[in-house]
């Protein structure tokens, strides 16, 4: 049962997830809260990110998005997706089969939401805020009307 999300956010925060993965963090994000207006995302990480890091982050999510990227499902055996990814984000009764996510060859990993069909979907991403807090680094971001 997938999960009811604005498809063009969620999407979005798979990319950020992926970029902050290349940039800064070993591990996705642990906590999301996806909205239409206003999401944001939590990471354990040591320290805030300064000004340049986040247009760094900001600027490679738009320049994939731009790619117009497809963005596409398959599922895997519960065996090759725990061989190959981390699913203690996923629900419990989530069965034998598990859906992966892939955007383009960008990002790829389980999920039970909704995306777009293609990054040229999304819109602009822009980055709101950060802050960090306890071993908590928090980025907060909005998407911009797709033109």
């Amino acid at each position: 049962m997938a999960k009811t999300y604005y498809e063009p956010m969620h999407t979005a925060e798979h990319i950020l997830n992926q970029t902050m993965l290349q940039f800064h963090t070993e591990k996705r994000s642990f906590t999301t809260h996806i909205e239409k207006k206003k999401s944001k995302v939590d990471f354990h990480f040591t320290r805030n990110l300064n000004e340049e890091e986040l247009k760094k982050i900001e600027s490679r999510v738009n320049e994939i998005i731009k790619k117009n990227l497809d963005v596409s499902e398959k599922f895997i055996s519960r065996q090759d997706a725990e061989s190959k990814f981390n699913l203690e984000r996923l629900p419990e009764d989530v069965g034998d089969k598990i859906r992966i996510i892939q955007v383009g060859d960008y990002d790829a990993c389980p999920c039970i939401g909704q995306h777009v069909s293609n990054t040229s979907e999304i819109g602009e991403f822009k980055i709101v805020s950060s802050s960090f807090d306890n071993g908590v680094l928090r980025i907060r971001f909005k998407l911009l009307s797709v033109d």
